[in-house]
């Protein structure tokens, strides 16, 4: 799309001086009445498609990823004989082709430009394997098996997140980000239902096991809405047939309106190249990376919640409905916590507050023996999942253009956030049932280090707009390295430096 398209001065009607009439920064900076008319029967299309279509394949996304801590108590590691070693391995080494997707990943999905196919096409796949890894004969099988269902999986999450951006504004996405994230909570829930109406009902059926039919009954579903994403989930704004013109143009001009800058790459064959060197050059990128993977690594006991229930006293089938109150309970928490986010404008605090109640939440469990803390902790231990969501919008927030980069620092971002599910699942050592102390000290250490990289974003992200409230003051005079930023901009726009320092008049990043 042209700046006029969008709505932004194009250099011809940049004045001698390089200077934007009033008129037309008024124009550039907000939407006219009309357009926000648009914007909100725009915004109730968008949510009444793609969301319900993303929260559901991230719900199969989990439950195809996580069946396996499930199957463990339908007897996956009696009959395949694997030793607590072994089943560590297969539940780490998931992560390990998960990580080496990503950036590869993120990148080719920007630079093909269509996710319903992209996404579509490996929903389908890891639906596939998910219903062959009930085939399994042994050790070697379910490794290979995790190992590729790290690979086809790979390429959803970090993609979603990147393709949410390209939709909702920075005031919009904590609360879509967390209801994009609900559909994990949700799986956590009905999962461990599913798995225990398998486990009661199934069992033996046709002459396969539990955690057989979990496999072939989860991945068949998985098959069947990856289908379906290919059919119905649109791409972008601008190639969404069933918006009107009208539609079309105000989708692309509030993120334009937003960002103060056009929401493209440049054009060429090395622009997914020089995102990539642009979102491994921002220190904001590392930052948030070292605060997702306290998260993941802190999270970790999801992968042992269903093991975790049992060290409460029960039998199976009951441990497998004790999951799923703490995660209906968060469902509802996380979008609450995600909409007052939004509503406030905040980041920081959404993202903090949750740390100490998590870190009661561990101590209690590893502390006390009593089935009523025990089980009271683990909803507090949960509150973890209240960060994602301010995570995920802050990452939006903190690296908003252009496209390249924003998609290479989200798959960044999500695979050092991944690789603590590497390691974690092998601090929950076998002989420190029920309390697990190693483990969920580790939670706590992570949990405080990712409480730093919140406050060091903070600052780091003031600073920022303190600098940018400098750059709006035309008495101030710029630096050189101002001046090579405000440059990078003008080059992108085709525009002067001194059109470049108004256009990105009113952008602030949020705190």
């Amino acid at each position: 799309m042209t700046s006029k398209e969008l709505g932004l001065p194009d250099p011809e009607v940049v004045h001698e001086k390089g200077e934007v009439s009033h008129e037309e920064a008024v124009y550039r900076a907000t939407l006219s009445e009309e357009e926000k008319i648009i914007e909100r029967q725009l915004l109730r299309r968008i949510d009444s498609l793609i969301m319900p279509l993303v929260v559901l394949v991230y719900l199969l996304n989990y439950i195809d990823r996580n069946n396996y801590a499930a199957a463990k108590l339908q007897g996956l590691t009696e009959e395949l004989h694997l030793t607590d070693t072994q089943y560590q391995t297969c539940l780490s080494i998931l992560f390990v082709a998960y990580i080496l997707m990503q950036i590869p990943s993120n990148l080719l999905l920007n630079y093909m430009g269509r996710p319903s196919v992209y996404l579509g096409f490996f929903t389908t796949a890891w639906g596939l394997v998910s219903t062959l890894t009930s085939q399994v004969k042994g050790y070697g099988g379910m490794a290979a098996c995790r190992f590729i269902l790290g690979l086809v999986e790979a390429p959803f999450f970090a993609g979603v997140l990147f393709y949410l951006s390209k939709w909702y504004t920075k005031k919009e996405l904590a609360f879509r980000m967390s209801l994009f994230y609900s559909g994990s909570l949700i799986s956590g829930a009905f999962g461990n239902l599913i798995a225990a109406g398998i486990l009661s009902g199934l069992k033996g059926k046709q002459g396969l096991s539990a955690w057989q039919w979990l496999y072939i009954i989860e991945g068949s579903i998985t098959m069947f809405v990856g289908i379906v994403i290919c059919l119905l989930l649109p791409d972008f704004p601008e190639t969404w047939k069933l918006l009107s013109p009208e539609m079309r143009r105000v989708a692309e001009r509030r993120l334009a309106v937003e960002a103060a800058e056009a929401d493209v790459d440049e054009e060429g064959g090395m622009s997914q190249f020089k995102g990539f060197k642009l979102a491994m050059t921002d220190i904001k990128t590392y930052a948030l990376a070292l605060g997702y993977m306290c998260i993941t690594g802190a999270a970790g006991f999801q992968n042992f919640f269903p093991t975790l229930a049992e060290t409460l006293g029960y039998n199976k089938t009951i441990s497998l409905l004790l999951v799923a109150p703490p995660y209906v309970f968060m469902v509802f928490y996380s979008l609450a916590h995600s909409w007052l986010s939004d509503k406030f404008g905040k980041r920081f605090w959404f993202y903090v507050y949750p740390i100490p109640i998590t870190i009661v939440g561990f101590v209690i469990f590893m502390t006390v023996g009593e089935f009523g803390p025990r089980y009271f902790s683990m909803f507090l231990m949960i509150f973890v999942f209240a960060q994602n969501g301010t995570l995920y919008s802050w990452i939006a927030n903190a690296i908003p253009r252009p496209p390249a980069k924003r998609a290479a620092a989200y798959a960044f971002i999500n695979a050092l956030g991944n690789s603590a599910s590497i390691w974690t699942p092998y601090t929950y050592l076998p002989n420190e049932a029920p309390y697990y102390t190693t483990a969920l000290s580790v939670c706590i250490g992570l949990q405080v280090l990712g409480g730093l990289c919140g406050v060091f974003m903070y600052f780091n992200l003031r600073m920022l707009n303190k600098r940018q409230e400098r750059l709006e003051n035309e008495d101030y005079q710029l630096s050189e390295k101002e001046l090579r930023r405000l440059q990078v901009t003008a080059d992108l726009e085709g525009i002067d430096i001194a059109a470049a320092r108004q256009l990105q008049k009113g952008f602030r990043f949020t705190l």
